[in-house]
């Protein structure tokens, strides 16, 4: 089994994404570990803020496998990939770590994620693995969220149930 650190996010109704992703990682992982949920400005493009948290869980999933499952996950949900990159989306889940595998393999499968250097993902991150290290400069996420320049991009938290 592996240990995996994934990002979600969403700017197109996204109390209803992530809680129906939540629930679709669940009955399929099982128990996972759900960190809060941070709004924060888009990036890399003029959009609606997104909400974005991170989920660690256990699979026996190669990292392929997973990336294909996670994109079949977006597509139930309305993703769409026949628009720009960076755009609006409903639902976007990125594998940030796989254990301490390092890869750069097929559809956009880059991990650990580059995303890290922003706010949105590292600090879901920290909240719930704080002791996780960087399997490339081998920091923990504790200290790298700690060295971060919050005031560069705000987070505020965003409940996702009422």
């Amino acid at each position: 089994m592996a240990r995996v650190y994934l990002s979600l996010g969403s700017n197109l109704e996204p109390r209803r994404y992530l809680v129906a992703a939540i629930a679709a990682l669940r009955e399929r992982f099982g128990e996972i570990a759900v960190s809060p949920a941070y709004r924060s400005r888009s990036v890399g493009f003029d959009g609606a803020d997104f909400v974005n948290l991170a989920v660690g869980l256990d699979t026996e999933l190669a990292p392929e496998a997973l990336n294909d499952w996670l994109h079949a996950l977006e597509d139930r949900h309305g993703r769409r990939r026949d628009v720009p990159r960076y755009s609006d989306r409903t639902l976007d889940i990125d594998i940030v770590f796989y254990d301490a595998l390092v890869l750069d393999g097929p559809g956009h499968l880059q991990i650990p994620r580059k995303e890290l250097q922003h706010a949105f993902v590292l600090r879901p991150i920290a909240d719930i693995a704080p002791d996780f290290r960087h399997p490339a400069s081998g920091a923990s996420m504790a200290e790298l969220w700690a060295a971060f320049p919050a005031e560069r991009e705000p987070l505020q938290i965003e409940a996702l149930a009422d």
